[in-house]
């Protein structure tokens, strides 16, 4: 049997149950507590009673004496009892229909809870989807901030262009005295290259000149030899005369 501290509220509210029996009680048993209005085992069940208070009027009805007040009285008493008997059911059927109801608005509260769980299971997959986009987005700002403070720390275009400048002005007059180095380079080795051709003609006018010189020195030589070798013949010739 269903007890009291029942509440039942609209969606959204909390919903509070006392019940009579535990939930390991069989269903078998409570149907027959509320047929029979039992809820313990102590004392005579209501349905017992009420068969046996009709029982007495049935038999006192069956008698053939003048016993209109007993039976009248028992009447009573068998009505009475049957109202006792009668609150108790349409309390259960007020119960009943009021469970009913209310499982109802559970099915509905749970399929709006469903439908609510599927929204915000949409609402939390693309939020996953927002969430890796702004990472994403997050990674861009980062890296073009880094760019930014990377070309920040540069110096001003300007100054850039005019270093360019000055650099372009020191490579072109590098390229000036490299080409007129190379020039001057090209000049001394044709000077070197004829410098070693005097060289070479002077050594061999020298050594042409040494070679006249020797063969010369050698023919002065041989005449006073030859002059040596006539006078010691004439001084021969006069001795022998």
């Amino acid at each position: 049997m269903l007890g009291k501290g029942r509440k039942v509220s609209g969606r959204g509210e909390t919903v509070t149950a006392n019940y009579a029996f535990g939930p390991a009680e069989d269903d078998a048993i409570i149907k027959h507590r509320l047929l029979t209005r039992t809820t313990t085992t102590r004392g005579e069940p209501p349905l017992k009673k009420l068969q046996r208070k009709f029982t007495s009027f049935v038999l006192e009805v069956e008698k053939d004496e003048e016993n209109y007040n007993d039976c009248a009285k028992l009447s009573k008493a068998f009505l009475q009892e049957f109202s006792t008997f009668e609150i108790p059911l349409l309390k259960s059927k007020a119960v009943i229909d009021a469970n009913l109801r209310e499982k109802e608005n559970f099915n509905e509260l749970k399929d709006e809870i469903n439908r609510q769980i599927s929204l915000v299971q949409t609402d939390i997959e693309e939020l996953k989807k927002q969430l890796e986009e702004s990472k994403i987005e997050r990674q861009h700002k980062e890296e073009c901030e880094a760019i930014r403070k990377l070309i920040s720390a540069q110096p001003p275009r300007s100054e850039t262009q005019k270093s360019i400048r000055e650099i372009e002005k020191e490579i072109a007059v590098l390229e000036a005295e490299n080409t007129a180095g190379s020039r001057l380079l090209e000049l001394r080795k044709k000077q070197f290259a004829l410098l070693l051709h005097v060289v070479d003609e002077l050594q061999n006018t020298i050594e042409e000149d040494q070679k006249s010189l020797i063969e010369e020195m050698r023919m002065v030589t041989e005449e006073q030899k030859s002059g040596m070798e006539d006078a010691s013949g004439g001084s021969e010739a006069m001795a022998v005369d």
